[in-house]
């Protein structure tokens, strides 16, 4: 397992799967370890994935100053791995809480990034927040039998102040395109995989400057690809619209009957629209 020291003496892990012209990768969670990426559907047949550990999670170590899980310290950590990878510049993807990452990257370091895949992202850095009647809408699509009604009022007690473990078990199959065997899995391991102190602190206080990020990806050259599923609502596919139009280069895509993981839900899609891509820019 690799290893490299960031900017505060941290000693943050990736793991490497495949070959071919380096990705990295940036999960989500918030920050949730990487191992719940997989191989990305098979993406890694034709791309070396640099899957990144984020500080306390993972592999990589707990920093001193616990401050530091706030996502705006942590561009400074995918800088600190491209030059410990030696690009000078990389294609990037992140997922969901991760694409904030990855805005904000792009946005301090424009000149550094090649191709970027945002699948299924949060866009709290450029304030385009989820609203709940967006969630709820999309939630409610997915109505007419026992499995989603339920997950569907569970859902929208949680979205009123009932979080609760109970409560979640049943919303959680709304996540998934579909709900089997392997999506109750990945759910199942997702407890262990995620820091949550780490997770709270992620988009504290003081962690975003919307005006200034929205203007630094508009310094951005290179091209960015949005990935929405049909069936997910955070984003919905015309919230990850409009992400894609803040960038000159952006472009959004929907993968029908996808939820919040593409991956799972159709591997073969997913993999073969992102090599698209990475390698033609369309």
């Amino acid at each position: 397992m690799p290893t490299f020291t960031t900017y505060d003496g941290t000693e943050l892990a990736y793991h490497v799967r495949g070959n071919g012209e380096p990705l990295v990768c940036l999960p989500g969670g918030a920050m949730r370890a990487s191992v719940y990426l997989g191989d990305l559907g098979g993406l890694a047949a034709g791309r070396r994935l640099i899957l990144l550990d984020l500080r306390g999670t993972g592999d990589s170590a707990i920093p001193a100053d616990e401050s530091t899980y706030r996502v705006d310290h942590q561009v400074a950590d995918v800088e600190a791995l491209r030059v410990h990878l030696g690009l000078e510049r990389m294609d990037l993807l992140a997922h969901s809480a991760g694409g904030n990452l990855v805005q904000l990257y792009a946005a301090a370091h424009p000149e550094r990034v090649r191709r970027t895949v945002l699948v299924t992202p949060t866009a709290w850095a450029v304030d385009l927040p989820v609203t709940t009647e967006q969630r709820l809408a999309g939630a409610r699509g997915r109505a007419g039998t026992e499995l989603y009604d339920r997950a569907i009022e569970a859902y929208a007690g949680i979205l009123d102040g009932v979080d609760t473990d109970e409560a979640w078990e049943l919303a959680v199959p709304l996540f998934y395109g579909r709900w089997d065997d392997a999506a109750r899995a990945h759910w199942a391991a997702g407890e262990q995989e995620q820091n949550e102190k780490a997770a709270a602190a992620y988009a504290g206080p003081g962690a975003f400057d919307p005006p200034a990020t929205r203007a630094g990806l508009r310094r951005v050259a290179g091209e960015v690809l949005v990935l929405a599923g049909g069936l997910d609502f955070n984003p919905c596919p015309d919230l990850a619209g409009r992400l894609a139009e803040l960038f000159p280069r952006g472009v959004a895509d929907v993968q029908a009957g996808a939820g919040h993981f593409p991956w799972l839900d159709d591997a073969e899609w997913f993999s073969a629209r992102v090599e698209r891509f990475l390698a033609s820019g369309r």
